[in-house]
């Protein structure tokens, strides 16, 4: 099991040192779909480029955001947090405008560990933070990763795709490991296959290559779940909506799973202690709201 589940939050990063991979996609629908099943999520935006800030309709904008957070070691959370329209699912915002915050945090002492600082103020508000990262080695990446319990890197099926993911992601990891030296460990390293399809040998070859090249690496593991190519994920995005509502049947003739079902399998291999949770998620959900009982 990645997790104590006696934590009172869980970080993950998602992270891949390669844009277009489709970590802020990955982001948005799995935090929601935690947040349809009663958890309490917080988005992190430290993309620079900020998609994810985006991606829905806020029902309370915060004054600040990650820019305020990071540069003045704001912890008040009604100046940081922004309230989406899905019930139980904030974001902090990427407000970094100008990029000032790499240069900022390199030249700061303990740059790299600010977030992890910063990151108690949190702690009983939530039971998952999600950082969505940009696509590019740099200190606010390595800032990321050091304060996760685990980073998701999601991989297309693809040879170049592949190499970069051991020439950037997991020299990034290897990077970060003379903090040990202070007491923090890298964070186990989840690999997602992101935009399969079901008729592409080469993309078959690629997932069955990459699982025998990770298969005895410490620290790093494929995951059993992989996400298909299909139409649902960019119609989502269009309309602000996660994934999951908007595909809780699979079309007929189709042999790829309903994006529901592939967000339940994806979120219960990552966080088994909630499981049953995931299993009551319907993704109907009346006029947009949570399709799941009581909040906790």
């Amino acid at each position: 099991m990645p997790f104590d589940e006696e934590k009172l939050m869980q970080v993950v990063s998602i992270i891949s040192t390669k844009g277009c991979v489709g970590k802020t996609t990955t982001a948005a629908n799995l935090g929601c779909f935690i947040a349809d099943a009663g958890l309490r999520v917080l988005l992190l935006d430290l993309d620079v480029q900020p998609t994810l800030s985006s991606y829905f309709t806020l029902d309370v904008r915060a004054p600040g955001g990650i820019y305020e957070m990071l540069a003045f070691n704001e912890r008040r959370i009604e100046q940081l947090v922004s309230r989406t329209a899905i019930a139980g699912l904030d974001l902090v915002l990427s407000n970094d405008d100008r990029g000032e915050l790499n240069t900022l945090l390199l030249h700061a002492p303990h740059g790299r560990l600010r977030l992890r600082h910063l990151l108690p103020v949190f702690r009983t508000h939530y039971d998952l933070l999600l950082i969505d990262t940009q696509g590019a080695r740099s200190v606010l990446l390595e800032m990321a990763v050091l304060a996760s319990d685990l980073a998701l890197s999601p991989v297309t099926p693809e040879i170049l795709a592949a190499r970069e993911l051991r020439r950037g992601t997991l020299q990034l990891i290897e990077d970060i490991a003379p903090y040990r030296h202070l007491g923090i460990e890298p964070p186990p390293l989840r690999l997602l296959i992101n935009r399969v399809h079901p008729v592409s040998s080469n993309a078959r070859l690629v997932q069955q290559a990459l699982r025998q090249v990770f298969q005895e690496q410490a620290g790093v593991q494929v995951l059993d779940t992989d996400v298909p190519a299909i139409e649902a994920y960019p119609r989502a995005a269009t309309r602000g909506l996660p994934v999951h509502r908007v595909e809780y049947r699979r079309p007929a003739g189709r042999t790829a799973p309903a994006a529901l079902d592939t967000m339940r399998t994806l979120a219960g291999e990552l966080f088994p202690a909630w499981r049953e949770r995931f299993a009551l998620v319907t993704g109907r959900a009346d006029a947009g709201g949570a399709s799941h009982g009581e909040r906790t």
